[in-house]
């Protein structure tokens, strides 16, 4: 089966989350059956397909968020959360 390319809003309305510093706060759901990147009241909620297992759901997180910001996932750098669903990302521009 074709798997369907993931939602993502406009890049954009994601750059306005990062804050000064260049951190974007996000909630991770791993383990979903279709990968998306939804904005909702001020939050960026992020699905994955990956399992929470050897960090493979956190660099999914990393490549979605990354996709969506249309910048290589080297610019984007976990700095809290590894083992939480809500997670501190740092993004390089």
């Amino acid at each position: 089966m074709k798997r369907s390319r993931a939602e993502l809003p406009d890049a954009d309305a994601l750059r306005a989350l990062i804050d000064k510093a260049g951190w974007l706060a996000v909630r991770a759901t791993p383990g979903a059956r279709s990968e998306a990147l939804r904005i909702e009241d001020g939050r960026v909620l992020v699905k994955v397909r990956a399992k929470p297992q050897d960090g493979a759901a956190n660099e999914a997180v990393i490549r979605l968020v990354a996709q969506a910001l249309n910048l290589a996932p080297s610019r984007v750098e976990l700095l809290r959360g590894a083992t939480s669903r809500e997670k501190l990302l740092r993004i390089a521009t």
